[in-house]
C-alpha cells in the first residue's frame, strides 16, 4: 500500500518532486522518483511485503526496459510468481517485483488473474507505451487529469495541486452528485478536467506521440449474467465457507503487523472468527465506543456492547477507541484527506481507529467492508420485500400513501423509514428502486443551485448514471441483483471505500476488504437471490455460514452502521459552522448556490419538516473543499 503520481509533460522534471510530497503521508517508509524523457513518476512507500530497500519504488526490470510504480497489494501473487520462476531469476519477496514481471511475460492478461487491490503504472521504454490500471473494484483510487498535450495521475487529486496551468472549472453536476447521493459516481469529480479512472479500466499512451491520444479500455465487469449455482442450500453454504476462508488467509499475506476491525456485525466478526484459524497467537482487534442515546437517534444501534462479546468469544483482544471526535476542528482536515466533498462522519471513525492502531505497531486491518453489498444487508435491499404490493396497488391508492406518509414527522428513524418508503410509490418501479439511493429528491437539490447554475444542470439527473449502467448486465433481471450490482459498481469504490482508503493512509495504514476477494466476488453473483434475501431477512447465506463460528444474538440482531449522530450534529453542535460558513457573507459560495434555498433548508431541517441534514453537512463539506482545493493554484 503506497502512493503513487505520475506525469507525462515536457515539465515533469520540475514538478515530480513536489507533487510526490503532497501525498507523502501514503507512505512514510520511503520516497522514490524517476525520470525518463518527458514521463516522472513518484511514489511513497508503505512497506508491507520484503521491507528491505531492494524492494523500493520505483522499480526497474532487470533489462532496465520496464519501470512500474504499484500502490496496493496483490493476494496471490506467490501463485503468479510461481509460474514465472524457470523465467524470471526473483531478486525480492515483494509483490511489486511478481507484478512487473507477470506484466511483461503476459501483457494485459494478467489484470484478470490478479486477486488483490491495486492501482499502478508500467512503462515500456522502448515502444514507449505507458498503461495505467485500477483494480477490478476499486478498492485502491486512482485520479487522472488531460492538459492538453500533458497527462497527470495519481492516488490523490491534491497530488495535481502544485501543478500550474491545467484548467480547474468546476463540474457542477458532480456537486450535484454529492447532495443528492453523498458521492460522486463514476468517473466524475468536483473538477471538470480531473477525472477517476473506473474500477476494472485501464487507460494507455504513448510517450513519444506528439499527440497525446489516451485510449481507454474496460478489461473487466461484474458478472451479474443471469447464471446461478445448482446447489441446494447446504452445498451453497460449504461453498461459501469454501470460498470466503481462502479470502481470508489469503489477506493475512504480510511482514508486519496485522490487526482487525471488530465492530460487532456479523460482516467484521466473521472476519475475525475466520482469522483466528490461520493464526497461532491472540488476535488485536479495535472498535469505536458508541453513544448509546446518539446512536438510536440516529437509527442505528450500540454496537460496542456486541463488540465486546465477540471479543470475548473469539479470545481476541480488543482497542476499545472512544468516539471522541470533535467534528469542529476536525471536518476541514476530513474533506482535505478525502480529495471529495463526501458528506458522512464515518471517515472520522476510521481516522481515529487507524491512528490508534499505528500507535500499537499496526499497519496492516482487516475489515468488512463489503459484506453488505455482496450478500444484501442494506435496509434498501429489506424495501424490495414490499416491492410485491406496490404493484398491485390500485391506481388511485398510491397518491393518498405517498400524502400520508409525506406529513410524518421526521424525528424518529422509524417514521423517516416509512416516509423514504412511500415517497416515490407513484414512480415505475426501476425509478422507484433507484430513488432509494437518493437522500433527497432532485427537485430539492436542483432548487439550491444559484440561477446560473441551474440552466447548466437543467436535464442532469445523477440516478441515471445508474440507471443507464443497469445495461451492462442486462441478463440479469432480479432486482435484488441490480441494487447489488450498483453498490459494488458505485456505491462501494465511490463512497466506502474511497474513505476508508483515503482516511487510513493518512495515518500510514493500509485496510484490506477480505469480502472483495475476486474469487469471492465472482462466486457471489451466482447465488440464488432466495439465498441472499429471504423473505425479508437479509444476508441470509452469510448469517446461516456465520451460525458455524458465531453465537446467534450476534447475528440476528439489528442493523446498525459505522456512523456518528450527524442530525444531532447539525442542529446542535455544527449549528454556529451552519450559520456561519453558509452565511450570506460567503459571497464565492453562492456564485454556485442560491441563498434563499440553502436557508430554507436549514430552516425546514431544523424544525423537523424535512430531514435534511447529510445535504446540509454535504453542503458543508462542499464549502470545505472549494476553500482548501478551488483556491490554490
Amino acid at each position: 500500500m503506497c502512493g503513487i503520481v505520475g506525469i507525462l509533460s515536457d515539465r515533469s522534471s520540475d514538478l515530480i518532486s513536489s507533487c510526490n510530497q503532497m501525498i507523502s503521508h501514503r507512505g512514510p517508509d520511503g520516497a522514490g522518483v524517476y525520470v525518463y524523457k518527458n514521463l516522472a513518476l513518484g511514489h511513497n512507500r508503505l512497506s508491507i511485503q520484503d521491507l528491505s530497500e531492494s524492494a523500493n519504488q520505483p522499480m526497474h526490470s532487470d533489462d532496465g526496459n520496464y519501470t512500474i510504480i504499484f500502490n496496493g497489494e496483490i493476494y496471490n501473487h506467490n501463485e503468479i510468481r510461481s509460474s514465472l520462476r524457470n523465467k524470471i531469476n526473483f531478486k525480492t519477496t515483494s509483490d511489486t517485483e511478481t507484478l512487473l514481471y507477470a506484466y511483461i511475460e503476459n501483457g494485459q492478461k494478467i489484470f484478470n488473474r490478479l486477486n488483490g487491490i491495486f492501482a499502478f503504472a508500467i512503462i515500456n521504454k522502448r515502444s514507449g507505451d505507458l498503461i495505467i490500471v485500477r483494480d477490478q473494484f476499486g478498492v485502491k483510487p486512482l485520479y487522472y487529469c488531460i492538459n492538453g498535450n500533458e497527462l497527470f495521475f495519481g492516488s490523490e487529486i491534491k497530488a495535481f495541486l502544485k501543478i500550474s496551468g491545467w484548467n480547474r472549472e468546476l463540474d457542477y453536476s458532480a456537486l450535484f452528485n454529492y447532495l443528492q447521493l453523498l458521492y460522486s459516481p463514476g468517473e466524475q469529480t468536483p473538477f471538470q478536467n480531473i477525472k477517476k479512472l473506473k474500477p476494472g479500466h485501464f487507460l494507455k499512451c504513448n510517450i513519444y506521440s506528439e499527440n497525446l491520444n489516451v485510449k481507454f479500455n474496460k478489461y473487466y465487469e461484474l458478472p451479474f449474467d443471469g447464471t446461478r449455482h445448482s446447489l441446494n442450500e447446504k452445498d451453497q453454504i460449504s461453498l461459501l465457507d469454501s470460498k470466503f476462508s481462502k479470502a481470508v488467509g489469503r489477506q493475512l499475506l504480510s511482514d508486519v503487523p496485522v490487526g482487525f476491525f471488530l465492530s460487532g456485525g456479523v460482516d467484521s466478526s466473521l472476519v475475525v472468527a475466520k482469522a483466528r484459524e490461520y493464526s497461532e497467537s491472540k488476535l488485536n482487534c479495535f472498535t469505536i465506543g458508541t453513544n448509546s442515546n446518539d446512536s438510536r437517534n440516529e437509527g442505528f444501534s450500540d454496537d460496542l456492547f456486541y463488540a465486546k462479546k465477540v471479543a470475548k468469544f473469539l479470545d481476541v483482544n480488543l482497542e476499545i477507541i472512544p468516539t471522541d471526535i470533535d467534528i469542529l476542528n476536525d471536518f476541514d482536515k476530513m474533506v482535505w484527506h478525502l480529495d471529495e466533498p463526501q458528506a458522512d462522519a464515518a471517515p472520522l471513525n476510521v481516522l481515529n481507529i487507524c491512528n490508534r492502531a499505528k500507535d500499537l505497531g499496526f499497519k496492516v486491518l482487516l475489515g468488512g467492508t463489503a459484506g453488505d453489498d455482496l450478500f444484501s444487508g442494506y435496509r434498501r435491499h429489506q424495501a424490495l420485500y414490499y416491492e410485491k404490493y406496490f404493484n398491485i396497488l390500485p391506481s388511485f391508492a398510491a397518491p393518498f400513501i405517498k400524502g400520508l406518509s409525506g406529513a410524518l414527522p421526521t424525528s424518529s428513524a422509524t417514521l423517516r423509514r416509512v416516509k423514504k418508503l412511500f415517497q416515490d410509490i407513484e414512480k415505475p418501479q426501476i425509478e422507484r428502486i433507484l430513488s432509494y439511493y437518493e437522500w433527497i429528491p432532485s427537485d430539492a437539490i436542483f432548487s439550491l443551485f444559484s440561477k446560473d447554475i441551474q440552466g447548466s444542470l437543467n436535464t442532469y439527473e445523477p440516478i441515471s448514471i445508474l440507471e443507464n449502467s443497469l445495461k451492462n448486465i442486462a441478463f440479469d433481471e432480479d432486482l435484488l441483483n441490480k441494487m447489488l450490482y450498483l453498490e459494488l459498481k458505485y456505491f462501494l469504490p465511490d463512497h466506502n471505500l474511497n474513505y476508508t482508503d483515503k482516511m487510513s493512509m493518512a495515518t500510514g495504514v493500509e485496510v484490506r476488504v477480505p469480502f472483495l476477494d475476486y474469487e469471492l466476488v465472482e462466486m457471489s453473483t451466482k447465488i440464488p437471490v432466495e439465498f441472499k434475501m429471504k423473505n425479508s431477512n437479509p444476508k441470509y447465506i452469510l448469517k446461516k455460514l456465520a451460525e458455524k463460528y458465531l453465537p446467534k444474538d450476534i447475528i440476528y440482531r439489528s442493523k446498525t452502521g459505522f456512523g456518528a449522530p450527524v442530525r444531532k450534529w447539525i442542529v446542535e453542535d455544527l449549528d454556529e459552522m451552519v450559520q456561519d460558513r453558509l452565511s450570506q457573507k460567503n459571497v464565492s459560495f453562492y456564485e454556485i448556490f442560491d441563498y434563499k434555498a440553502v436557508k430554507k433548508i436549514i430552516a425546514d431541517n431544523k424544525a423537523g419538516c424535512i430531514d435534511a441534514s447529510y445535504s446540509i453537512l454535504s453542503l458543508l463539506a462542499i464549502d470545505s473543499w472549494l476553500r482548501q482545493f478551488n483556491n490554490q493554484s
